[in-house]
């Protein structure tokens, strides 16, 4: 770890031992409505909750566990067959009261700050792009940050995150079925159908969030899933 990268230690006591070499990224929202008070819970042995890092709005950058350690950051999570996120993953909680406190953009400063810190991360572990994800994408059932909100195709653009594909038509799975086998296939829990498709609606067409199978979703979907095959994913 580049020690630039890093403004100040605040150590969490909520931590334990790896059981997993890092092979991920999740990104989160604090959902609080202060960086301070966000700070102080990850540092409570009584939540039970920390992260890696915290990125504030001015883009100060505070490490609270050390990447070598397992951070309580994902809760009970999937992503890609893997349930035990918490040894696989570097979580990095981002500054933002979320949808409950009042929701909005990342500012820029937080942005920049999370860029250097990400490459340095996903350098360092060979952390592939399809793992860079959200804490909706490894929990759809139960969160829903970063959010729509989030700029993805700021990441994509600097090969941080996978690009959002090029649609060339409109698509639709023989049937409902297909496209959940489908979307467990390129990563997701399915068991609550519904918030399955708002995950993947807020990471891939965060426009537009119904819950409901059409055929952009599959399109957007069969696209991931082609460069995937194609081995363009990483």
């Amino acid at each position: 770890m580049n020690r630039w990268l890093v403004h100040k230690e605040v150590p969490s006591p909520n931590w334990n031992e790896r059981k997993l070499p890092v092979s991920m990224v999740v990104l989160h929202y604090t959902g609080m409505q202060t960086g301070a008070e966000a700070l102080e819970r990850m540092c409570d042995p009584a939540a039970e909750v920390s992260a890696h890092y915290m990125i504030d709005e001015d883009g100060t950058v505070t490490r609270l566990v050390p990447e070598d350690k397992r951070a309580w950051h994902a809760g009970r999570s999937y992503w890609r067959g893997e349930t035990d996120i918490n040894s696989a993953s570097v979580g990095i909680e981002l500054v933002n009261p979320g949808h409950e406190w009042g929701y909005r953009p990342f500012p820029d400063a937080q942005m920049e700050a999370l860029v250097p810190l990400l490459a340095d991360i996903v350098k360092r572990h060979n952390v592939p792009r399809a793992n860079v994800v959200g804490h909706s994408d490894i929990a759809p059932a139960r969160k829903t940050d970063p959010g729509e909100l989030f700029d993805w195709d700021m990441l994509a653009r600097l090969r941080l995150a996978l690009p959002n594909p090029k649609l060339k038509m409109r698509l639709l799975f023989d049937n409902e079925g297909a496209f959940f086998l489908a979307l467990e296939r390129f990563g997701y829990d399915i068991s609550d159908r519904a918030a399955a498709i708002r995950a993947f609606e807020r990471r891939w067409r965060p426009h537009r969030i119904t819950g409901e199978i059409d055929g952009q979703l599959g399109a957007l979907l069969f696209e991931l899933l082609l460069e995937r095959d194609l081995g363009h994913a990483r």
